[in-house]
């Protein structure tokens, strides 16, 4: 999957090969169709591992008791994630398929494991006036997944928009929107 991640962020999806995984991956096109029957399969793979993952990073949090620093954290490790330098090349490979309705899927379901991860530390920083009560749980939830994919999508467009040159920034939109 890091080899396919790799290549689709290199040449696109279109231009990517099975054959060039497999030599990216060190591996026979044998074993890439015994795991993967699709291209397309792998990208899902890789979109699949990615919401796992979110998954899994608000779930080892579900003890913590400072809710905004569990939103922060969020921020920061998602700052970690697109610092990689592939992400933009990945984003762009991603899009120019997003109309094929496996991956319009998997990434509505990453949303939606976004929301449900974020929401309900953002209702829990509303009960201890840590961020607005204004605007719903739910809206601010939205909010702040409309700025981090603005975010994206300007370290896919513009090579000069680093995410860990905008960090500071990044922390400092979402902290003036939460603010009470």
């Amino acid at each position: 999957m890091d080899a396919a991640l790799t290549c689709f962020a290199a040449t696109g999806y279109a231009g990517t090969s099975t054959a060039a995984i497999c030599k990216r991956a060190g591996i026979g096109s044998g074993t890439f169709f015994h795991y993967f029957p699709t291209k397309q399969s792998l990208l899902l793979a890789i979109l699949a591992y990615g919401t796992d993952e979110t998954r899994d990073w608000f779930a080892v949090r579900s003890e913590d008791e400072d809710p905004l620093s569990v939103v922060e954290a969020y921020l920061d490790h998602t700052v970690d994630e697109m610092s990689d330098p592939r992400l933009a090349g990945f984003v762009r490979a991603v899009g120019a398929v997003m109309g094929e309705p496996d991956v319009e899927a998997a990434l509505a379901l990453d949303t939606r494991v976004l929301e449900e991860g974020l929401e309900p530390w953002i209702a829990r920083a509303q009960a201890a006036d840590q961020v607005r009560a204004d605007i719903s749980a739910h809206d601010l939830t939205v909010w702040l997944l409309v700025v981090l994919d603005g975010f994206l999508a300007r370290l896919a467009v513009d090579a000069d928009f680093t995410a860990a040159a905008q960090q500071a920034t990044l922390r400092d939109v979402v902290r003036r929107m939460l603010t009470p």
